[in-house]
């Protein structure tokens, strides 16, 4: 049986993110847990003065378009909704965001109008506890154009499922830039994208959680170095996989590792040493977008 679709026209307010936390937190666990079925909608339009101020601050330049990374933005909220909902198995609050997958499958243009699709989608098994995933899609006068999956952990025992999956970055050997992290990157980061979470936004919400300063958002160290090795015109096809290692505290040194450019690359964000991986991921290109890099 398909579930109705529930519409939305606007994000949840800062008031109702700390309604659904604390109440997440309270509920009773149901014994077996189950992934609601609900679909969840909203219309969204790509505004350039929305775009342009995500874009700069995660290092796209004008020239490259849309960014691959921001139909993501626009469905966080849905997102929140169902991780918020009164029939989600676990609270938000807690949740550690392990993977994300994003895949394009068309050029998106300032001016489209997007139909933005949210669901919970199944269990993967993880060693540190039980994950899940969100699965997104943006469809363009009824054809899909754009497609994203996030990956989620509860920490606990081990969990049920098909194995959450690993990404490697044997060919990520080559320096290609170096960012130095502000750090107020997580309250900018919050204005443009509207994650608000407090171990990005504040010291002291992040010690409440256990981290010794704010980290980084994941999806904007992931925008970054998209944005650096992606070519300088707009994508027309691409996929873009990123796993979420050690956090990265604010403020920060680190430096972007690639292996050789082609339809292919692997990548990854490491500390000032090099040592320490924040994150690992595969830029995936069509060969005409390839040929521009």
């Amino acid at each position: 049986m398909t579930a109705a679709i529930e519409r939305f026209d606007a994000p949840l307010s800062g008031a109702a993110v700390v309604g659904g936390a604390l109440r997440g937190m309270l509920r009773a666990r149901p014994d077996e847990a189950v992934l609601p079925p609900r679909l969840l909608q909203r219309e969204v339009m790509l505004e350039a003065e929305t775009v342009a101020a995500y874009a700069d601050l995660c290092g796209f330049a004008p020239e490259q378009g849309v960014p691959i990374t921001w139909p993501h933005i626009l469905a966080f909220p849905l997102q929140m909704r169902l991780m918020l909902g009164a029939d989600f198995p676990y609270p938000a609050v807690g949740l550690v965001h392990l993977h994300n997958r994003i895949r394009q499958h068309a050029r998106l243009n300032l001016g489209d109008r997007l139909t933005l699709t949210a669901r919970a989608g199944r269990f993967l098994a993880h060693d540190k506890g039980q994950a899940f995933t969100l699965e997104t899609t943006a469809a363009r006068a009824g054809e899909t154009v754009w497609e994203g999956v996030s990956v989620y952990l509860r920490l606990g025992r081990p969990g049920r499922g098909d194995p959450a999956p690993v990404l490697t970055g044997d060919e990520a050997d080559r320096l290609i830039e170096t960012w130095a992290v502000p750090a107020d990157l997580g309250r900018r980061y919050a204005r443009v994208s509207g994650d608000a979470n407090p171990i990005h936004t504040s010291a002291l919400g992040a010690r409440l959680f256990g981290f010794r300063r704010a980290i980084a958002h994941g999806m904007w160290t992931k925008a970054q170095a998209t944005a650096a090795l992606s070519p300088p015109g707009p994508l027309d096809a691409a996929e873009v996989e990123v796993a979420f290692r050690a956090p990265l505290f604010l403020p920060g040194q680190v430096g972007l590792y690639a292996g050789p450019a082609g339809d292919l690359r692997d990548f990854e964000v490491r500390d000032a040493t090099g040592a320490r991986v924040h994150l690992r991921g595969r830029l995936t290109l069509s060969p005409e977008d390839s040929v521009a890099c």
